[in-house]
């Protein structure tokens, strides 16, 4: 009997504790339910009425200008730009508003930091800063495009071309798009680079890649996202090639414009946002697209500015509108902004790898400076130094391949490589008068810079048709025979028809030793140990 009333006291124990293991998951999924209800009224609040507030920083033709650059052009400001005080402003930006993103419109590779690590210092100064996606511009191929095939899968951030395919093949070089989402705000952004700008590096270091539409290869791609995001933005890298002059800002007459990005946001409609690079057009204010309403910017380059747009998202019955928006060009003065001590940091421990980069290596009697439309003291310079490197008749220099002013006073090796950041070897070419009269004419369409020359005396017309600018030309004081052959130096990415300059396919090669040019630029320089401005009169406008 006590144990028959034993057992029937341990079955109530345990009923009890069924039915209160019964209630608590009960209770836990009601209090699921109520979970998941308070979301979605807060969904549904959001997308009745609320409105957010979003940040879009971004930075184009950064073209690892780590340092500050001296503001000469401009009375009030000392120095500019500099990745240590732009990254500081980004911090700050980030910390006084809620949700920031910040990308990058390309051409993050040249400088000799960049070239001595195969793009490695960029990389990691942007992994730092922590970007959020960029698109690949054409000097990302600066060192092949096999080199960045393997090294954008450093970035821990989409790295976008949407036209970048393996060469004859439906293979994507690149991400087409990405998602990405803050604090419930979820932008779709694709990538793009022009065809134009895939000419603007030497052909064979891209000659694996075919650079397609961008019109065509990005519309299915806001199709798609377009129901699933709040914001399309499309990262271009396309447009005429900038001038690559360090107070382009101050000259408007070189300045390329956004046409390309006027185009694309014509052809492909659902675009809220287009950040562009290639062109160094400063935008101080968004252009708004007249038919439909796709806000375009763009900066300077060179990291002397950033670029900010701030937009109000409205969402009514599940769809995000921009119902407001500020956006400005932030100059990065460099005297009025602390160096990112992290940033800073990293920098210098990749200049301490290279201490020889702060060897003198001649000494400067006044600035020379780069020209892009006109002819110009470092193009003579540089000109002159390959023609004399090659004992040729005549030299040409392009004003594009001319990335920094050498400073008056002390010029250390960094400058000098700067000045001139790339790979191109020396190349000697046989050409003929007329031959030489193409690439000329080519020069005077402006399309990319005026190139500068050695051993010339070109007088030229601009108000007159493309291909019917050159008035006359003297080679060593001797008038230019159209049947005659010349013997050219110039660099590789002229000498295989890159920049627009087909011209020089058609010419016969030399043989020649392989010498770098930035190698024999940096030891002709010591040689000559001072610099004096060359004398002027060999590019001549005339009325």
């Amino acid at each position: 009997m006590q144990k028959a009333t034993l057992l029937y006291r341990l079955l109530i124990v345990v009923a009890f504790a069924l039915l209160a293991g019964c209630a608590a998951v009960s209770s836990h999924r009601d209090a699921s339910v109520d979970t998941n209800a308070n979301a979605n009224a807060n969904v549904s609040s959001a997308g009745a009425a609320q409105s957010r507030e979003v940040t879009l920083l971004f930075t184009n033709d950064f073209e690892s200008a780590f340092d500050p650059i001296p503001a000469y052009w401009n009375p009030d400001v000392e120095y500019l730009g500099g990745i240590a005080h732009i990254a500081t402003l980004v911090d700050d930006l980030r910390q006084q508003e809620e949700i920031v993103f910040l990308f990058d419109a390309g051409d993050i590779f040249t400088g000799v930091l960049s070239k001595k690590t195969q793009g490695v210092v960029p990389m990691e100064m942007m992994i730092t800063m922590d970007y959020d996606a960029m698109v690949i511009g054409n000097h990302e191929f600066e060192y092949g495009w096999q080199s960045f095939a393997r090294m954008k899968d450093r970035l821990p951030f989409p790295v976008l071309g949407a036209n970048l395919f393996y060469a004859d093949s439906a293979l994507p070089y690149a991400q087409a798009y990405a998602v990405l989402e803050k604090q419930g705000v979820r932008i779709g952004v694709i990538g793009v680079m022009g065809q134009d700008a895939g000419t603007a590096i030497i052909p064979s270091h891209i000659r694996g890649v075919d650079v397609r539409d961008p019109a065509a290869s990005i519309k299915p791609y806001v199709a798609l996202l377009k129901p699933q995001v709040d914001l399309i933005v499309v990262l271009t890298h396309q447009g005429k090639t900038a001038p690559m002059q360090t107070d382009d800002e101050a000259h408007a007459d070189i300045q390329r414009g956004i046409e390309a990005e006027i185009k694309l946001a014509q052809a492909v409609p659902g675009i809220d946002v287009i950040f562009s690079g290639h062109a160094d057009s400063g935008t101080e204010e968004p252009y708004v697209h007249p038919d439909n309403g796709t806000l375009i910017m763009q900066t300077y380059g060179q990291g002397t500015r950033l670029g900010f747009l701030q937009l109000q998202l409205e969402n009514t019955q599940g769809n995000s509108k921009i119902a407001s928006y500020e956006g400005k060009l932030l100059p990065v003065v460099s005297n009025e902004l602390p160096p990112h001590p992290v940033v800073a940091q990293k920098l210098a421990a990749f200049k301490a790898q290279f201490p020889e980069l702060q060897e003198i290596v001649c000494f400067s009697e006044q600035r020379m400076s780069r020209i892009y439309n006109e002819e110009s003291d470092l193009g003579n310079l540089y000109a002159d130094i390959i023609r004399a490197e090659a004992n040729a008749e005549i030299g040409f220099m392009p004003s594009g391949a001319l990335r920094k002013d050498l400073p008056q006073g002390d010029v250390p090796l960094m400058d000098v490589i700067d000045s001139f950041p790339f790979t191109d070897r020396v190349a000697e070419l046989d050409m003929t008068g007329q031959q030489i009269l193409r690439v000329l004419e080519q020069s005077l369409t402006l399309e990319r810079g005026m190139l500068q020359v050695s051993g010339l005396r070109v007088e030229y017309d601009l108000s007159k048709p493309v291909g019917e600018r050159v008035v006359s030309v003297l080679v060593n004081d001797i008038k230019l025979q159209s049947t005659a052959v010349y013997h050219v130096a110039t660099v590789e990415i002229m000498a295989q028809g890159g920049d627009l300059y087909t011209a020089f396919k058609d010419a016969k090669r030399r043989s020649r030793p392989d010498a770098r040019f930035s190698d024999v630029l940096t030891e002709r320089l010591r040689q000559l140990g001072t610099l004096v401005i060359p004398t002027r009169g060999r590019l001549l406008p005339q009325p």
